[in-house]
């Protein structure tokens, strides 16, 4: 199945949490929380100003990007797990 965001918003997929600390202690899936961390898939064409002129978005399929704990909408596609999500819910582009 094959996905098009509109508009500003994105799909992006979270990525794994580590299951180990730097001090190598193991952490259990009960302990663990959310990634707030994911790579963009796909981006929607922008959205429109008061001019009716689209404004294109300042991420790219393939940015990894950090994201509000709590944002974005959880969606299943062929048994992966992804979010779509606002721009605004975007925090920052990791380089």
């Amino acid at each position: 199945m094959k996905i098009r965001p509109l508009n500003d918003r994105l799909l992006v997929k979270r990525l794994e949490e580590e299951t180990t600390t730097s001090g190598g202690i193991i952490i259990p899936d009960s302990a663990k929380e959310k990634p707030a961390e994911g790579e963009v898939v796909a981006v929607g064409p922008g959205k429109l100003n008061d001019k009716g002129e689209r404004v294109a978005l300042q991420v790219q399929a393939g940015d990894r990007v950090l994201f509000s704990k709590y944002g974005g909408t959880d969606v299943k596609l062929d048994g992966d797990d992804f979010l779509i999500m606002r721009e605004d819910d975007i925090l920052g582009v990791v380089e």
